[in-house]
């Protein structure tokens, strides 16, 4: 098939074509050639329609009596028209000069003159009168601030300080805003990515010099700035007005309780002390905002424990939540709030139902009781710093994921996916993985989380310190793990005897979680255990044992004794009610004294002696060893208790040393 070829025409006309074949084109007009060619088009002597046909009209004419003559001059036409556009065009200038020049030098326009109306000079006189007034009022009022504030920043000792400079200090803490002639501020936590329905708005105002600072109460309701005043330190010019339902003081009470008995607990307040060195108006605010911020936890935490399902359904009632963390263990949330006037003000928590299994109940008790100090929560209960830490954290990580997004990678992928949610694909998760990568805990569920592994540390550490006060010998030296996490924990423990450090030392390590324990031995092996405590007295108690056990083996190779035989399960003897009891057979240097060791998880170490019948012992072909004899002899037992010596080693070792002498 042949190639067509579609060539665009040329713009300019050949003009010739050498005898090798260039083509010379002709050259594109220049601006001024292509200006003569258009105005060859226009006719400037036409003024309309009547004046064109009657022109034509008289050139036909002409053209009929001259007859035709060729111009001197190929563009002399065009510059006889050109010349007539140019008169043209100058007439209009000056006609424009002329007209906006000011003052005209050329000609005048005179207005029409109208009919003036008749003056009005009461009404005139009437506002001239109330604008001078207004200004008058303005200059006298603007006087006497500039006067009051010139004599209050000459005095010595002032006794209010300056309204404009506290404002500033207002500002550098907190938000302001002006609406009409009010300044409007805001406590809450909407720029921090709250949605809680309280407004916190606090509106701010110059304080009346006889009234003095109504904003400055402590919570017990008395004034601070007595005490302030009386040492020469000026009053405040602010009056900071909260809403009634912000007043006082509030905080979070958390308790952990065993049927009645309480275990330990934690609250979130601020301080009640009024520092010195702050302001009546930001210890009011601080307060204020205190308060909001309570009332927002606990409506989310009331929230989130009707929406939950679990086995055991949560409690609202009225300002409490109850959840069941253990069987008999239960956490109680409770919102506590005082108006300073010695009145526990508890507002009502509008919640309903979400799920069957939850009970709510419209009252409005809280958990106050009879054992409370001025209102403001019981003084018998362990403060757990841990938990109120683990409260500010979890808050504050919800307000950061609400409105902070992780970056999508790659850039056109959806915003809000999680970097584990992005490998996925790579890695080839499976579908409950993703599920369950889905799923949120929400803020209830991390606090019980927390407690629960909060009670089961302080059940852990109660079980280990009776042990180890129970058990002088061995010694029981927890090291517990200063870098832990609101949910896990671990506890180091060393098994030792005094004094015979060196000999052996027992180590194992615990790892605390919320529900379950997991024990890592010396030998490598791997326990997990449940929530309660008798599994882990348990395994202390094997782990007592069996140290027994080693220790005795490692003095006897100091003492140049043979280990015969070592059991760490032995069927013999009474039953163990837990595991089995293990023994340890030891023969002197010479071969003429055995001592047995029986120990259990519960029963008491016991000691036993066997000696050979003769004193000589001769070979023969049946017997060739002394240790043979002592097959049929009787064991006695030695009351270890009864012999001298710190501790169970340190007796075993002197009964060595009179068994071998």
């Amino acid at each position: 098939m042949a190639d067509i070829r579609l060539e665009v025409p040329a713009e300019n006309s050949v003009l010739e074509v050498l005898y090798d074949g260039t083509e010379l084109y002709q050259q594109p007009p220049s601006m001024s050639e292509n200006l003569t060619q258009l105005a060859r088009k226009i006719d400037f002597a036409t003024d309309g329609e009547d004046g064109a046909t009657e022109d034509k009209k008289e050139e036909e004419e002409e053209e009929e009596k001259q007859p035709f003559q060729q111009p001197h001059w190929n563009l002399e036409g065009v510059r006889n028209k050109v010349r007539q556009a140019l008169t043209e065009m100058s007439v209009l200038h000056d006609l424009l000069v002329i007209v906006k020049q000011k003052p005209p030098q050329y000609m005048v326009l005179d207005p029409v003159l109208s009919d003036a109306p008749e003056p009005k000079s009461y009404m005139q006189f009437l506002a001239l009168k109330k604008s001078l007034q207004s200004a008058a009022s303005i200059l006298i009022n603007g006087a006497d601030r500039l006067r009051a504030s010139q004599a209050e920043l000459g005095r010595p000792n002032r006794s209010v300080l300056d309204f404009h400079i506290e404002l500033l200090k207002l500002r550098q803490n907190w938000r302001l805003r002006k609406v009409a002639n009010n300044i409007i501020g805001d406590l809450s936590y909407r720029s921090a990515g709250s949605t809680f329905k309280h407004t916190g708005i606090f509106e701010v105002s110059k304080a009346d010099e006889g009234a003095g600072p109504s904003n400055a109460l402590t919570p017990g309701g008395t004034s601070p700035m007595s005490p302030v005043a009386s040492r020469g330190t000026p009053a405040s010019s602010l009056r900071v007005t909260v809403p009634a339902e912000l007043e006082g003081s509030a905080f979070i009470f958390v308790c952990i309780k065993k049927d009645e008995e309480d275990i330990c607990s934690a609250q979130l307040q601020s301080s009640d002390y009024v520092s010195l060195g702050e302001t009546p108006w930001q210890q009011k605010l601080e307060r204020a905002q205190n308060v909001l911020f309570c009332k927002e936890l606990f409506s989310q935490l009331a929230r989130e424990a009707v929406k939950l399902t679990p086995s055991i359904p949560h409690l609202v009632v009225g300002n409490q939540i109850t959840a069941t963390i253990f069987p008999g263990i239960h956490l109680l949330v409770g919102l506590c709030h005082s108006d300073g006037k010695g009145n526990r003000t508890k507002p009502n928590n509008q919640i309903q139902a979400g799920s069957s299994n939850n009970t709510v109940v419209g009252s409005s008790t809280g958990i106050l009781g009879p054992g409370t100090v001025n209102g403001l929560g019981p003084s018998k209960y362990k403060h757990e710093h841990d938990l109120e830490h683990s409260l500010h954290q979890l808050l504050h990580r919800v307000y950061h994921q609400s409105f902070q997004h992780p970056l999508p990678h790659p850039v056109y992928a959806p915003m809000g996916m999680s970097k584990r949610r992005r490998a996925a694909g790579p890695e080839g998760m499976e579908r409950n993985q993703i599920i369950q990568m889905t799923k949120e805990k929400t803020l209830l569920e991390q606090i019980i989380r927390q407690v629960q592994h909060n009670f089961l540390r302080l059940r852990t550490m109660y079980v280990i310190d009776q042990l180890a006060a129970e058990f002088k010998d061995p010694l029981i030296v927890s090291h517990w793990n200063a870098f832990n996490s609101p949910t896990q924990s671990c506890v180091k423990i060393n098994i030792v005897t005094q004094g015979y450090e060196s000999v052996l030392r027992t180590k194992l390590v615990i790892h605390i979680y919320e529900r379950t324990l997991k024990c890592i031995c010396r030998d490598g092996k791997i326990m997990t255990m449940s929530f309660e405590p008798q599994e882990l007295r348990n395994l202390i108690f094997c782990q007592i044992s069996q140290h027994n056990m080693a220790a005795v083996q490692g003095l006897a190779k100091y003492n140049g004794w043979t280990v015969l035989s070592s059991e760490q399960n032995i069927g013999t003897g009474a039953i163990e009610s837990l595991g089995n009891a293990s023994t340890v057979i030891l023969a002197s240097p010479s071969g003429n004294k055995v001592i047995g060791v029986h120990s259990g998880p519960h029963q008491r170490i016991s000691l036993y002696v066997s000696s050979s019948p003769r004193p000589d012992f001769y070979p023969s072909t049946v017997v060739n060893e002394q240790r043979w004899e002592h097959l049929g002899t009787a064991w006695q037992e030695v009351r270890h208790d009864r012999m001298e010596g710190r501790n169970f080693l340190n007796k075993m070792e002197l009964l060595m040393a009179a068994l071998t002498a």
